[in-house]
């Protein structure tokens, strides 16, 4: 009795398995799309603005002379209650780095999360790399995954790298103290490390919508400009849905409704409900566009 003719499938990956040594995830190292992003001239361009700003605030300040809040504010929990950190921001190293993320972390922020995550696969395939990537071969989801974390990598070097140069500046232009509250009071020296540090872990967690909306928009376009202006955009329209007040309790599951939460780190006392809430709203957001991007990256025709 003859055996089975096995079909053309079973029979090509029988005859030609996997080549030795291979391993999908080894492909496409962290450290190597690490340093091919590092050495692009948006990275460092993007590293010398945010560099330059505590800068640029003394000499504003220099010039201006003591800061004057009256225009300003500082939201917390949510937007609820205003606190201004322009008021204080010449007060200590610990306040001018607090003032420094304040008028950054609307706007300015945001920018290297878009660019970053929207660039990532984008260009690849603007420069028509994607293809051979995956010929070479490296899995999609390897690919993609690479990407993410280091663009996410270099979203949080970016907050990060802000106020530690601001600590710096203001250390020389100010000196080292307490964090003096705008509402009266003040934190400890020592304390205003730690609280600097949560600050930027929400700010960091509360960008992942802008993240997850370029990452997405890239796997879809071929255009860099397109998925990091398409995710700047939508933010800029989920800020101006926050502020139309008419919406009510619905501004609740807007993320940026929760974006200065963090102000509730600059209290005596350490309040999490705010940034609770708007991690949980940023999160959940976040995933479903990774998913989406996965997702749909996974069944695309890549031709360029």
């Amino acid at each position: 009795m003859s055996a089975p003719v096995q079909p053309p499938e079973a029979r090509v990956e029988t005859e030609h398995p996997e080549a030795p040594g291979y391993r999908a995830g080894r492909t496409l190292p962290l450290r190597v799309e690490a340093m091919r992003q590092l050495r692009r001239r948006r990275t460092l361009l993007m590293g010398g603005i945010l560099a330059a700003l505590p800068f640029i605030l003394i000499i504003a300040f220099a010039i201006g002379g003591t800061p004057d809040g009256e225009d300003g504010g500082g939201g917390g929990g949510g937007g609820g209650g205003r606190i201004n950190l322009m008021d204080v921001a010449t007060e200590s190293a610990a306040n001018f780095a607090a003032t420094s993320l304040f008028v950054s972390a609307g706007f300015l922020l945001v920018v290297p999360v878009a660019l970053f995550c929207g660039d990532t696969v984008a260009s690849e395939a603007s420069w028509s790399s994607l293809r051979y990537l995956l010929a070479a071969p490296v899995p999609r989801v390897r690919l993609l995954w690479s990407k993410l974390v280091v663009a996410l990598g270099f979203s949080l070097a970016a907050m990060v790298l802000l106020p530690l140069v601001a600590l710096v500046a203001g250390t020389a232009a100010y000196g080292w103290g307490p964090l003096k509250l705008p509402t009266g009071g003040a934190l400890a020296a020592g304390d205003t490390v730690p609280r600097l540090a949560i600050v930027v872990a929400f700010i960091f967690v509360s960008q992942l919508v802008t993240a997850g909306l370029a990452f997405w928009l890239s796997t879809k376009t071929d255009a860099p400009l397109g998925a990091v202006g398409g995710a700047v955009g939508l933010t800029i329209v989920g800020n101006v849905l926050d502020a139309v007040t008419a919406l009510g309790s619905w501004r609740d599951f807007l993320p940026a409704h929760w974006q200065f939460a963090w102000a509730d780190a600059l209290q005596p006392q350490l309040e999490w409900g705010g940034m609770i809430k708007g991690t949980a709203v940023s999160v959940t957001y976040a995933l479903i566009l990774f998913a989406l991007a996965f997702r749909g990256f996974s069944r695309k025709d890549i031709v360029s």
